[in-house]
């Protein structure tokens, strides 16, 4: 008897990359030390520049005595408001990609001193050391000015800002009568919240590296979020072409907002290099580094009124923020809130009040890191005067519409979140009366938040280059802070052409690049990854069609449908013994190397009839000592909502730098302000607090799952921001539970739980 012949199962996308846990591609580059930043790069006769700032925060320079300094061997220049080139005047050409509304900050432009630490000249020399011992010498005599820094004395000042670039949308129209419904609820809560002033302080300070090459074209290295948008700054503001300037910015240390705009130190580099035509480095002090945006003051007032069923009935958010004397620097702070519940009657509102500082800038998760705590405490609160559990109030109140715009979400699986969450935290096993859980003289207190944050894509285009070996170069000009940028690329890239991770490579951080957008606002896997994904497509079709139209060849005859492409194979899907390689594919057609260029657009037609998000729950454990006032956060679970999860492992990762990020702004981090100096005190590592190992404890991620075809092609969600989010308040609220101590006061610090 002769057997039949078995038919093959059909494939499944065996090569799939996305989804898996891949270690970062540029991790050993990290830890050898074989990653260079932009103070790292070297090049014969490199002259370094030292900043020095101002002593007051407002006022102006009657007169700047260098003699003493220029008189050092070794010292180049000194570089002021009355011996800099000529520059342009006017605002349009200091612009960037991240700037809001206003006139930014120009340094060297005259006497002026708008705030604390300005920077006033720049002292190049020879070595860092001397440039930073010449700037001690400069004798600088000052007009001072009263100052205005204190937001709680400027709020009555504060205005209404109209609708500012940079994606800034004013709040919603009020819907219903929330005061009125306020004033008539069976059960309201009324709370007034401080946020204080937060600084980026990652690991790597800024720094810019400027090598000046014969014949007067620009090799820049800038710690930057975005080398078009320090490539376009340096054109404009110098007047060069963007043939004469080249920014290459491979690796970044941590920047979390603060490379979103050209800082300070990237003009004075420049100046130098193009005045003195030699190659110059100026990098920023830790001191320094509290010179330029911060995470704006906010003070909040949220109301709630609701029926004894625990029904919202009404809901007002208001904020005040600082901004500079000269830009318009604006967050969404309380839109959040009318997108989170259903209620009737909500009123927001969000003013600006000008103050004598640096123009705020966007620090991870801007707005909503202080906005939805706000919310999140008061509806605490509110569950607290209820007698409700407070997962029960926010399923209570759940909607699967946004509120503001009656548009539907393209998905939202927060229900999942608050489920997984619960169940994983034991969330059942709670006592929910205050104080009522201990251990000896440890108060133990759970609280429960939940987290929102837009699911955004942005233009953003990538090129392909595939050689007759198998190998696979993808690059695009965006950049890498720390999420794992060149891992995710490689994945996407190693997943739609069906090649191993160890056959692909990504480039990044060089101007030379396709266009993409800044790195920032968890957009970069939803923007740059569809481009990659684009060009790899194009790639795909390119040698499918090859591939069936060989005469000769086992795939002859089929579409490009039926192939899947796994290990560097074009494969029958139907049949995997028919089969070829990639390098089999391009040496039957003759061709060495194919390569071709994509950009992706976001489907605004489909997008823009839904509100696009991502949604997390946060439960959190803390031990208070009765006696100290000392807290700890022993266990935390984040369960987050983010569509497709390319890579889980740095997702992962992602999310537990947000959370202990979260840890630290309910309860260390807070940059303190003389108000009679005008000035940050606490401006080093040994004063501004953040979270150390001791810190932190437990910390659990969940990652639900999540379908999305309307967010992107890849259905994938940024998860940066999401992590953050919600915390703070998770942890407030267990305060609360722990002490029955209700504080809104950020960071809750040991004196404040004491003197409560």
């Amino acid at each position: 008897m002769i057997a039949k012949p078995s038919i093959p199962a059909p494939l499944e996308n065996p090569g799939a990359q996305i989804g898996k846990p891949v270690s970062r591609v540029d991790g050993r580059l990290k830890v050898t030390g074989g990653a260079k930043y932009a103070a790292e790069f070297n090049t014969p006769g490199l002259a370094h520049g030292y900043i020095l700032s101002s002593a007051i925060a407002r006022g102006r320079i009657l007169s700047m005595d260098t003699a003493k300094a220029l008189a050092l061997p070794g010292v180049l220049q000194v570089f002021t408001h009355e011996n800099r080139p000529g520059l342009p005047w006017f605002d349009r050409k200091w612009k960037d990609d991240d700037a809001p509304t206003g006139a930014p900050f120009r340094p060297l432009y005259d006497a002026t001193i708008h705030h604390s630490l300005q920077p006033i000249a720049l002292v190049v020399a020879e070595s860092f050391e001397l440039a930073r011992y010449a700037a001690r010498l400069i004798h600088v005599v000052y007009e001072a000015e009263e100052h205005r820094t204190d937001l709680h004395a400027a709020q009555a000042h504060a205005f209404t800002p109209g609708k500012d670039k940079g994606g800034f949308q004013p709040p919603p129209k009020p819907r219903g009568d929330a005061d009125r419904a306020l004033a008539e609820a069976e059960v309201s809560v009324d709370l007034h919240f401080t946020q204080a002033v937060e600084h980026h302080n990652p690991m790597e300070m800024h720094a810019s590296t400027v090598i000046y090459h014969n014949d007067g074209t620009l090799t820049v290295h800038d710690k930057t979020q975005g080398p078009l948008n320090t490539q376009t700054y340096v054109c404009n503001v110098f007047d060069l072409s963007k043939d004469a300037v080249r920014v290459v910015s491979p690796f970044v240390g941590g920047a979390f907002g603060s490379g979103l705009r050209p800082q300070h130190q990237l003009f004075m580099a420049v100046l130098a290099a193009t005045t003195l035509k030699r190659s110059v480095r100026v990098e920023l002090s830790r001191p320094q580094m509290f010179s330029f945006g911060h995470r704006p003051e906010t003070l909040q007032r949220v109301a709630l009124g609701a029926r004894k069923d625990g029904t919202l009935t009404a809901m007002i958010h208001e904020a005040v923020q600082e901004t500079s004397q000269s830009e318009n620097y604006v967050e969404v702070v309380v839109n959040w809130s009318g997108q989170q519940y259903k209620c009737d009657n909500v009123r927001l509102d969000y003013k600006l009040a000008r103050m004598d500082t640096h123009t705020p800038l966007d620090q991870r998760a801007p707005g909503a890191a202080t906005g939805v705590p706000a919310l999140e405490i008061a509806m605490d609160e509110l569950a607290a005067r209820l007698g409700m559990d407070p997962l029960e109030l926010r399923l209570k109140n759940y909607t699967e519409v946004d509120p503001n715009t009656d548009k539907p979400f393209s998905s939202k699986e927060l229900r999942a979140c608050f489920q997984q969450g619960a169940e994983r935290f034991g969330w059942h096993r709670r006592n929910p009366v205050p104080r009522s859980m201990r251990q000896g003289r440890q108060l133990i207190g759970w609280g429960v938040a939940s987290g929102v944050w837009d699911a955004m894509q942005g233009q953003a285009a990538a090129s392909a280059r595939l050689g007759i070996d198998g190998t696979l170069t993808v690059g695009s000009a965006t950049a890498d802070i720390g999420p794992g940028t060149y891992t995710a690329m490689t994945q996407i890239a190693a997943d739609t052409l069906g090649l191993p991770i160890g056959k692909v490579s990504f480039q990044l951080g060089d101007s030379n690049l396709p266009m993409a957008p800044l790195q920032g606002g968890s957009w970069t896997v939803s923007s740059v990854g569809s481009a990659v994904k684009a060009v790899c497509d194009r790639l795909r079709g390119k040698l499918a069609g090859l591939a069936v139209g060989l005469d000769d060849g086992p795939l002859k005859g089929l579409k490009a449908e039926d192939l899947v492409f796994a290990d560097g194979f074009l494969i029958a899907r139907a049949d995997p013994s028919r089969r070829m390689s990639i390098t089999e594919v391009m040496r039957a057609s003759g061709l060495l190397v194919l390569e071709d260029e994509a950009r992706s657009i976001p489907y605004y037609r489909s997008q823009m009839r839904h509100t696009l998000g991502t949604h997390s729950a946060i439960f959190a454990e803390v031990r208070v000592d009765e006696d100290l006032g000392t807290v700890q956060v022993t266990r935390v679970v984040s369960a987050v909502a983010a569509g497709r999860i390319i890579n889980p492992k740095m997702a992962r990762s992602q999310v537990l730098g947000a959370v202990v990020w979260g840890i630290g702004m309910a309860l260390e981090e807070e940059s303190l302000t003389d108000q009679r100096l005008g000035r940050f005190m606490n401006h080093d590592f040994a004063e501004y607090h953040i979270p150390v190992n001791a810190d932190i404890h437990d910390i659990d991620v969940i990652f639900v799952e999540e379908h999305d075809e309307i967010v992107n092609p890849l259905g994938a969600k940024g998860v940066g921001e999401i992590g953050i989010v919600g915390v703070p308040a998770a942890i407030a609220n267990a305060i609360y539970h722990a002490t029955g101590k209700r504080l809104c006061d950020l960071p809750i610090t040991v004196d404040r739980i004491l003197g409560t």
